[in-house]
């Protein structure tokens, strides 16, 4: 399976590139949002791709970035929309945008895309809104991990539960958690010694 391509633009267009590699010509399918990150021809691409192969064909599919590949293969996954399609929703909407929409259940912004109904769309919204929601808790549970082991090291120190869950939980929403275990640990003494 292709999953990353490198060389040399050899043609471009609002749906495909041929990327030359070592002599041989890859044609990907391309949203607009990659075709207008491409430079002229000639110039140096790097794209991330989906494989997908059917029974009749080998497809590739190009992305400028691994969001818009990540979007992608979200897209693919939903019951009702193949890889045209989801280039299709792609070209009509960018990765931010789409994510605002299906946080906002916005059915109508979607439904704005060319090829895409009422239907789709509401599929769209309810499928992408259930991922980012489990996607959402999957971050919080990782915050709460760190909350607990925090906890537990100041009562290994021997403080009461009671006494550090307040003085944690301020701690944690002052710094974000790339402050690190050590550093946060450091914040909630300081702040139990005030206590």
């Amino acid at each position: 399976m292709i999953a990353y391509l490198k060389g040399n633009l050899i043609q471009k267009t609002p749906q495909s590139v041929v990327v030359d590699i070592g002599g041989v010509g890859y044609c990907a399918a391309i949203p607009l949002s990659t075709y207008f990150k491409l430079g002229e021809e000639s110039s140096s691409v790097e794209l991330y791709i989906y494989t997908h192969l059917t029974d009749n064909a080998l497809a590739l599919y190009g992305f400028s970035t691994k969001e818009e590949k990540d979007l992608f293969l979200r897209l693919i996954n939903i019951s009702g929309i193949g890889p045209r399609l989801a280039l299709n929703v792609l070209s009509g909407i960018g990765p931010a945008e789409l994510e605002e929409a299906v946080k906002n259940s916005d059915i109508t912004r979607i439904t704005l895309i060319p090829g895409i109904g009422k239907k789709t769309a509401m599929r769209i919204a309810l499928e992408l809104q259930e991922k980012m929601e489990k996607k959402e808790k999957l971050l919080r549970a990782k915050g709460s991990q760190e909350r607990e082991d925090l906890i537990s090291a100041l009562m290994n120190l021997g403080f009461r539960r009671k006494e550090v869950e307040d003085v944690v939980d301020q701690t944690i929403k002052t710094f974000t958690s790339a402050a690190g275990f050590e550093k946060l640990l450091r914040e909630c003494l300081k702040k139990m010694a005030r206590i």
